[in-house]
């Protein structure tokens, strides 16, 4: 596959050497731009050392937002290696998967993270637990060591490995090459201007790869300074970024509620940020969060495998997300006749009138940047097919302007907090409930953004529902990640299926919760499910309505 770009990351590693300003802030400690390419030529030294010369040169990382994470981004750019991103909310046999699946030969981790590990097989993988006193011995003799790039290293080669999941199997590793990863960096400086005194706050997972390739790639590109917060905490942000003296920060799923959520303040408005970039905040939140901090949030649309983006711009209707990115042919197709789906007709409420005909799956027609999956050709072809177009697998309609409104997933996957959760691991994992008969699992619309988990269990005949018994089986899963326990249950006495015994997915998300068997639900801040009342029904109905999403849930 052709590169994006002449450049390598790797040379933009090699840029900051010898450039002595602040360059990486973390609770109390400042490294300059100079020391963290220092360090990260030290960790590719060391690398060169551990990895074997028969294998892909990979290595997982399993840490949280600290100084280790950017440093070993940048020691895999001068090595020629590809980090995977490993998300520690994953537990048991699947974290284990994620690790021999990307052929990770050194994992590197913390104290805090080893418990993940108890128990799993993984040969022939080299353990560094970076804050040890064998881990400071180990890179020791490394010190002295220059920002070098191998020999081998090119715009074509592979850097990142990050997992997105789909509605069935285990997640998928996507590909990113150095030359896309530098492509991007290099263009979201261009579209933001970001300067070298600049300092992107980072407080998404690095594990993720909107954290990687939307904050901390640009910072690096333009020489700017970065500022960790080790995990996301809606009441440090203010605080935080005052402190380090933020101006751009990148966000995905709900934490532009939470941060909304926090105490208002007289003196919220007086901070340095002058932009923040994502997805899933939504119109309502993102002119509220203008409103109180005077900072202006740009969202966009990028699939996870970098294959179709949707861009923002000052006309974009309320509702829509954007147009397509320059360089990009998007269509909305009818995934069955795979002809253009007509615009969208709209009431003078705004309600889409014509959703039957006009949404449909959105693919990039043009050239994509997508390239790939580790291992999984089968993936590839259902995403790149039909005159070599690129499918996102997401549906979308379209106005007659050109501007893109997203419609939902066109599969099973549930996306909770920016994650894509696979509901057949969710089933496999409730299915152990000894009272359960069958299970299915689907995500119905958050009321801001995403989805949320639920899940209807028919009972062993004889059985009564205990939502004590049942929220004590969940806390005693080890492979149940935070994210996958449902939100929302339904009780039933049979699951609803076809003539051919496959259950009637569609039917059971479309009623949502609104009907259909006992309902149980877990309100916000609660780890225990109680009876969802009819007060509770008017009141979420009033949040949906309030956010502009109350056509998501109205029943049918």
């Amino acid at each position: 596959m052709g590169s994006m770009t002449t450049r390598t990351f790797a040379e933009l590693i090699q840029e900051r050497w010898g450039d002595h300003r602040p360059g990486l802030a973390y609770e109390d400690q400042v490294l300059s731009h100079h020391q963290v390419a220092a360090g990260a030529a030290a960790r590719a030294a060391l690398l060169g050392e551990l990895l074997p010369r028969a294998a892909d040169p990979h290595i997982g990382l399993l840490l949280d937002n600290t100084p280790e994470f950017p440093q070993w981004l940048g020691a895999a750019a001068l090595s020629g290696a590809a980090v995977a991103g490993l998300n520690p909310t994953r537990r048991g046999a699947e974290l284990a998967r994620d690790i021999t699946h990307t052929e990770c030969r050194v994992l590197v981790t913390e104290r805090a993270h080893l418990p993940l590990l108890d128990g799993l097989d993984l040969p022939g993988v080299r353990i560094l637990v970076t804050d040890t006193g064998a881990y400071e011995e180990l890179l020791t003799p490394y010190e002295g060591a220059k920002p070098e790039a191998d020999d081998r290293v090119g715009p074509d080669t592979r850097m990142l490995l990050y997992f997105t999941s789909g509605s069935t199997g285990a997640p998928k590793a996507a590909l990113c090459t150095q030359g896309r990863l530098a492509a991007a960096g290099q263009s979201l400086v261009s579209n933001f201007g970001v300067r070298a005194d600049d300092v992107h706050y980072i407080c998404m997972p690095l594990f993720h790869g909107n954290a990687v390739i939307a904050d901390w790639a640009p910072a690096v590109a333009a020489g700017a300074g970065v500022a960790l917060r080790r995990r996301f905490s809606a009441s440090q942000f203010l605080g935080d970024v005052r402190r380090f003296g933020a101006t751009y920060f990148t966000y995905v799923g709900r934490a532009v509620q939470y941060i909304l959520a926090t105490d208002e303040r007289p003196d919220d408005r007086d901070n340095p940020l002058r932009v923040g970039f994502g997805t899933e905040a939504g119109a309502v939140d993102a002119a509220r969060f203008e409103e109180r901090f005077g900072v202006r949030l740009v969202e966009g649309y990028g699939s996870s495998e970098g294959g179709a983006a949707v861009q923002r711009t000052a006309d974009t209707p309320a509702g829509a997300i954007g147009l397509a990115a320059p360089g990009s042919d998007l269509a909305v197709l009818d995934p069955e006749t795979k002809a253009e789906c007509p615009p969208a007709r709209f009431g003078e409420s705004g309600r889409l009138l014509n959703g039957e005909s006009a949404i449909g799956e959105l693919v990039n027609r043009g050239r994509s940047p997508f390239e790939g999956y580790w291992r999984n050709d089968a993936a590839y072809a259902e995403r790149v097919r039909e005159h070599g177009w690129y499918w996102t697998g997401d549906h979308f309609y379209r106005d007659a302007d050109g501007y893109l409104y997203f419609a939902g997933r066109g599969d099973d996957k549930i996306r909770v907090d920016s994650e894509n959760l696979a509901p057949a691991m969710i089933e496999n994992i409730l299915a152990r409930w000894p009272d359960a008969a069958a299970v299915a699992v689907y995500g119905v619309p958050d009321p801001v953004a995403g989805d949320q988990v639920m899940a209807t269990i028919a009972l062993r005949e004889g059985r009564t529902f205990s939502p004590v018994a049942f929220d004590t089986f969940l806390a005693s899963q080890p492979d149940l990640g935070t994210k996958m326990a449902p939100r929302f249950l339904r009780v039933v006495d049979r699951m609803p299926v076809t003539a051919t015994n496959k259950v009637r997915r569609g039917e059971l998300r479309r009623e949502g919760f609104w009907s259909g068997g006992d309902l149980w639900w877990r309100p916000p801040g609660s780890a225990t499910h109680r009876p969802l009342t009819c007060e509770d029904g008017a009141d979420l109905a009033t949040e949906y309505r309030e956010r502009g999403r109350e056509s998501l849930i109205a029943p049918t």
